[in-house]
This record gives C-alpha cells, sequence and structure tokens, in this order.
C-alpha cells in the first residue's frame, strides 16, 4: 500500500511535519496519528504550561496501541513501545534540553519543552504521554512541586480514591497548602502542590512521607503507606516515591496507553466526586478545555502563589521523634540510601520477626 503523504502544520508559527499522519493509534476509537496531533494543539496552552521548562522524558508508542501491545523494560527491550529520558537524535533545533542526573550519577539531556511545535513533534515520533520532571531546567535539584499520588490497589478503583480525596484537601488546608487534582488518565487520582523551591528531592519527598502517614493514621481502612505490594490490601497507596529523584508522573493533558485514550484531566476539588477517568478523552476533552479553560494554569513554572513545606517537614521530625517513624524503602533501582531500612520484601525476609 502507499504510504499517505507527510503533511505540514503551522505551528504558531513554526512549521512541523507530521510523517504518516493516517496511521492508526487507537484502533478501538479510529484515532490517527493527525487526531493526536490536533488534539494537542486543541489543549496547547495547556500541555505546554504543563511542561513549560520541564525536563520531560516521553513515553513513546509509534505503532500505536495495539491490542497485545507492551512496554520495553529494562529486563525486555523488545517491547513496542519505549519510555525516552534522552532527546531523540536529529532533533530540531528548537527542541530544547535540560541536563538532570540520575540517582546513578549519570545524566541525561532530557527534552524541556518551551513552546507547542515541540509537543507536535514528539507527537510526530509517537509520544502520546508525557512524563516531567517535579523541576525546572535552571533549578534540577530543588522541586517546585509535591505530588500526591492516590494509587488504587486491586479490590479499589477510582471512586475509592476520589472519596480518600476530601481528605487529602483538608489536611492540605492544616499544613497551610493548596493542591490542584487531576485524574490520572487509569483508575488514579493526582493531587500537585505548588511549592517554593527551596527544598531538595530528599527533603519534598519526607514531606510527602509525613503527609501520607498522617492520612493513613485518619483513615486506617481506606489508606496505606506500605511499599510492599503484599502489605497493602484493597486500601488507597500514597505512592511517596513519585517524589523520589526520577520518578515522574503523567502529565496533565497527556493521553494514556489504554483502547479508550484517556487522557489525565485537571478537575475542580468539587467535580471529584461525580466524574469517571473515562469522561476525559481525545474526543472529549477538547470542548472541555475550550468551556473550562487551564485549571492547572496556577502550577505553571514561575507563577505564583507558591507554598512552604516547613509545616510538613516538621511534621515529620514529630513522626520520627514520638512514633518512632524512620525513612521507607526506595524504588529497586535506587542505590541504598543514607537512613533507608532494608529493602527486602517482607516474605522473604528471614531476619523480620514472625
Amino acid at each position: 500500500m502507499a504510504q499517505t503523504p507527510a503533511v505540514e502544520l503551522d505551528v504558531r508559527g513554526r512549521t512541523v511535519r507530521v510523517s504518516s499522519p493516517d496511521r492508526v493509534v487507537f484502533p478501538e476509537r479510529g484515532l490517527t496519528k493527525l487526531d493526536v496531533v490536533r488534539y494537542f494543539l486543541d489543549v496547547g496552552d495547556g500541555i505546554l504550561g504543563a511542561l513549560l521548562h520541564r525536563p520531560t522524558t516521553l513515553e513513546r508508542w509509534p505503532k500505536g496501541v495495539f491490542e497485545g501491545a507492551r512496554m520495553a523494560t529494562r529486563q525486555d527491550s523488545s517491547g513496542d513501545a519505549f519510555y525516552q529520558k534522552r532527546v531523540p537524535q536529529g532533533a530540531p533545533g528548537y527542541v530544547e534540553t535540560s541536563r538532570i542526573a540520575f540517582p546513578s550519577g549519570r545524566t541525561a539531556d532530557e527534552v524541556a519543552p518551551t513552546e507547542v511545535a515541540v509537543v507536535v513533534w514528539a507527537a510526530n515520533l509517537g509520544t502520546l504521554t508525557f512524563h516531567p520532571w517535579p523541576v525546572v531546567r535552571d533549578d534540577v535539584e530543588n522541586p517546585d512541586q509535591v505530588r500526591i499520588d492516590l494509587d488504587p490497589q486491586p479490590g479499589t478503583d477510582f471512586a475509592d480514591a476520589a472519596r480518600v480525596a476530601p481528605h487529602v484537601r483538608e489536611l492540605l488546608a492544616e499544613h497551610g497548602l493548596d493542591g490542584f487534582p487531576k485524574t490520572s488518565g487509569g483508575r488514579g487520582l493526582h493531587v500537585f502542590v505548588p511549592i517554593v523551591p527551596e527544598w531538595s528531592f530528599t527533603d519534598a519527598r519526607r514531606a510527602t512521607i509525613a503527609f501520607g502517614r498522617e492520612l493513613e493514621r485518619r483513615l486506617p481502612d481506606d489508606v496505606t503507606m506500605k511499599w510492599w505490594k503484599e502489605e497493602r490490601g484493597s486500601k488507597i497507596f500514597v505512592d511517596y516515591n513519585q517524589m523520589a529523584r526520577d520518578r515522574t508522573i503523567a502529565s496533565a493533558y497527556s493521553i494514556r496507553s489504554n483502547p479508550r485514550a484517556t487522557v489525565s484531566a485537571p478537575l475542580t476539588w468539587d467535580e471529584v466526586p461525580d466524574v469517571h477517568p473515562d469522561d476525559f478523552d481525545v474526543l472529549t476533552m477538547p470542548e472541555r478545555f475550550a468551556t473550562v479553560g487551564d485549571l492547572y494554569a496556577p502550577l505553571v513554572a514561575h507563577t505564583t502563589p507558591r507554598y512552604r513545606i516547613d509545616s510538613l517537614l516538621e511534621l515529620a521530625e514529630r513522626q520520627e521523634r514520638d512514633e518512632g517513624h524512620g525513612d521507607l524503602p526506595y524504588p529497586p533501582e535506587y542505590p541504598k540510601m543514607p537512613g533507608e531500612p532494608k529493602r527486602v520484601q517482607p516474605s522473604k525476609d528471614r531476619d523480620r520477626p514472625r
């Protein structure tokens, strides 16, 4: 079959070439690569605000989201999709980068979007989901966001995360903070809090652990901070390690790699109890965006207000001093961290008290 000719789009004064525009990306919805590109153009100010100047990992699905498609892993690189941390070779000159350091000490130059044309260029490469760091390129060591990831475990779903959300809002307010909720695009719920970039990743992660522990204390039947899946039960896991260096969360307005082509949708707090992740997809989000605007605009880099996390760090100190709480395990690919407890699955820990 003859290949469909490429199209050239004027993206705010920048010409961006889209190859194979008729390639089907989401077969169940009949959505093509050009449909994906047009979606990102429709929410252009929103997706750019979410990524602006942030080192960003590209989640690329160049063959589309077809039945049986799978993500490449460290152990098996033969998957149909992959995460690209380093800027792709041959990137045009307008694609700017930011050098970041991984926990291993290695560095990489990641894409740091400055204009919507960069998003369209990445979409042409098969990027559906953008994973920005919680830092900006002129200060890659100090997060300007705390990200709270409410992750439903087996036996729970988005509705359970939504029931926890008002308690998240209340606890944030008690510490002088305000957060901005969004769907993950899957079963989860994210809350982003803009903060003054004065603390390290270690501090931001410690503050998130303290927040999660207090939420768990108040809602012991609904919330867990257990890192090991075998210990979590049917609860909402507060994934504190999303604040560890080089761990990222799908940006607002990113497309998720599921058959419905859902997107990560910013919400108002009042909407959280009444929506479902399937309400927001590539076809429905443009009209919503045109109607309600960018609900995540307050999170655009360098905007105000920014909040301080001193109160959460004081809570961490009290938990450590009065309750004996220490650090929690890091992800398996991390080097052993100072103060970290034994990183052994409980059922395999021979020294664990029985």
